[in-house]
């Protein structure tokens, strides 16, 4: 039985974070806000340009097997401290072999994305089912974006090579992305979404989808590296300098049912408005310090929900999927699975 660990999110400018004995401690303005042993942490990520930590923190972590890693404020990953590996180089080799066959990464990668297809259009049929009877309107643009994605759901099954499955899951994203506000029960115009846009978001729901998909990527590249896999080296993400494309691809299944999710009830629901969100000179929108809080501790209790796993057929936490995936994936890396079973929600 692994022990469900908690990953601790550092959001407070100035904080440096040093080793105090077996713990990391968390000190502002020369006082000490925080003291956490090590050994209950399964990660730390820190949030904002001023933040730093000792060399013996960093030390320390990658003797624990900790992950540490920097985001800037609106949820960018800028770095992470990692030791030595020490994967199984059999199934990194393994990986990598994989990864330069583009039709042995287009059957792993073609799971991925049917998979997140397939979750997205779950989420929204739910919305339609819980308030597609509140508009017509909404009713419509709800169901004619899932029967755009459920076409799309077959046309990624039968693709043939990696750009084509690039294709699909972005005609279906865009797809998705339209209907989005149809997704949201408020009327209020200053929480409106026109598309995706990121690097930097331009508006509150953008913002919040960037943030919480930096929280989701920091658990997926840990998941990934803790049973010896590279999180560098994707099937679906190309390689690029600093890019963790393996996690990239993994947190796919996840973005719609777990990231777009949270993000809809935390708007719906009205635990985060206009007012938990800043706008800067040059048009970037991020959250602020105590809205980060807010969706930090959301995602925190969100993790800790139990599903029954769609393959395995047995109960977990929502925090552990991304492990037992990275753990399916290795096992179908070393031959024991004939294919790699991509997570479909319920």
């Amino acid at each position: 039985m692994k022990r469900h660990l908690n990953t601790l999110f550092v959001t407070l400018e100035g904080a440096y974070l040093r080793k105090d004995g077996a713990a990391v401690e968390i000190r502002h303005e020369g006082e000490s806000r925080l003291r956490v042993p090590l050994h209950n942490l399964d990660g730390i990520a820190c949030f904002g340009w001023d933040i730093s930590c000792s060399a013996a923190l960093m030390a320390a972590c990658a003797e624990a097997k900790v992950a540490l890693s920097f985001h800037n404020p609106y949820g960018k990953f800028l770095a992470a401290s990692n030791g030595f590996t020490s994967g199984n180089i059999l199934l990194r080799r393994e990986q990598y072999r994989r990864a330069d066959l583009e039709p042995a990464a287009l059957d792993i990668a073609r799971n991925m994305i049917t998979a997140k297809l397939a979750n997205t259009r779950h989420v929204i049929m739910r919305a339609a089912r819980d308030h597609g009877d509140r508009s017509a309107e909404r009713a419509f643009h709800l169901h004619q974006a899932a029967d755009f994605i459920a076409v799309r759901i077959r046309l990624a099954a039968g693709v043939t090579s990696l750009d084509s499955l690039r294709g699909v899951e972005g005609d279906a994203a865009a797809a998705y992305f339209a209907a989005f506000p149809h997704l949201m029960t408020h009327d209020d115009p200053r929480l409106e979404i026109r598309g995706r846009s990121r690097r930097p978001p331009l508006d509150p729901v953008n913002a919040l989808l960037s943030f919480l998909y930096a929280l989701l990527m920091h658990d997926c590249r840990s998941a990934l590296e803790s049973c010896g896999l590279d999180a560098q080296c994707g099937f679906l993400h190309r390689d690029r300098p600093g890019r963790p494309s393996l996690a990239l691809d993994l947190m796919e299944e996840f973005r719609p049912w777990l990231a777009d999710r949270l993000a809809l009830s935390l708007l719906n629901r009205r635990q985060l408005g206009p007012d938990d969100f800043e706008t800067r000179e040059s048009g970037a929108v991020s959250l602020k310090e105590s809205s980060r809080k807010i969706v930090l501790q959301a995602w925190q209790e969100r993790k800790q929900d139990e599903v029954t796993h769609p393959f395995l057929d047995e109960k977990t936490t929502i925090g552990l999927l991304p492990h037992l995936q990275a753990r399916l994936l290795a096992r179908h890396l070393r031959g024991d699975l004939d294919a790699y079973p991509a997570f479909l929600a319920k």
